[in-house]
């Protein structure tokens, strides 16, 4: 994240260090140190502080009394909880979005889906979670569900860590692509109540999927 100048404000200094942390650039339980950060990005202390405090209440940091802030780390078991919150949202903005897609987001949905497939053939686990996360932030913002968008951003940036490894488990790709382009499918047919149900059948496998490593 070094050299990333933001704007001065708390609320940028937010976005700037959340994204750090979704991209894997500060890894569970890492210190963030505000004078670093500060310098990284080129704006003040307070401005840190201030973001570390939103940063805290999203789950992301966990700020220790006289020792400072740190990345929250997420147990599996946590990430089981997220995921059965993702299956309730998710599958209702699959609905809402099947209710309201319009031809050009069809389009760029259909589009997704190819790459998603190619991603597959070509064996790219990387590239593929990046279409996977693509697809299902598309997803939010076609349905038009404020709310459950903004829900659902907060608890992908404090699950990502073990949807990545998910995604890297031999064989994951083959059980994951169906899943998604039944989503996409149903929602360009305009069919709210099969993308609600493609969309839970697709989180209920990666709530087994989790489970399973527990036991």
């Amino acid at each position: 994240m070094s050299g990333q100048a933001v704007n001065d404000s708390p609320g940028s200094v937010a976005d700037a260090v959340r994204a750090a942390i979704v991209r894997g650039d500060f890894g569970p339980n890492q210190r963030l140190v505000e004078a670093d950060l500060s310098e990284q990005l080129g704006a003040s202390r307070a401005a840190v502080r201030s973001a570390l405090v939103t940063l805290a209440g999203e789950g992301l940091v966990e700020r220790i009394p006289h020792r400072g802030a740190k990345v929250r780390a997420v147990s599996l078991a946590e990430a089981i909880e997220i995921s059965e919150v993702r299956l309730a949202l998710e599958s209702l903005c699959a609905a809402k979005a099947a209710e309201v897609v319009t031809a050009g987001q069809r389009t760029e949905l259909a589009a997704i889906g190819d790459r998603m497939r190619a991603a597959v053939a070509a064996g790219d686990v990387l590239g593929y979670s990046n279409l996977n996360e693509e697809l299902h932030r598309r997803v939010r913002e076609i349905s038009g569900q404020r709310t459950a968008r903004d829900l659902l951003e907060r608890l992908r940036a404090q699950n990502v860590r073990h949807q990545f490894k998910l995604a890297m488990r031999p064989g994951r790709l083959a059980v994951s692509l169906p899943e998604h382009l039944a989503i996409v499918e149903a929602i360009l047919a305009g069919d709210p109540v099969a993308a609600e149900e493609a969309t839970r059948a697709h989180l209920r496998g990666v709530i087994d999927a989790l489970r399973a490593t527990v036991s």
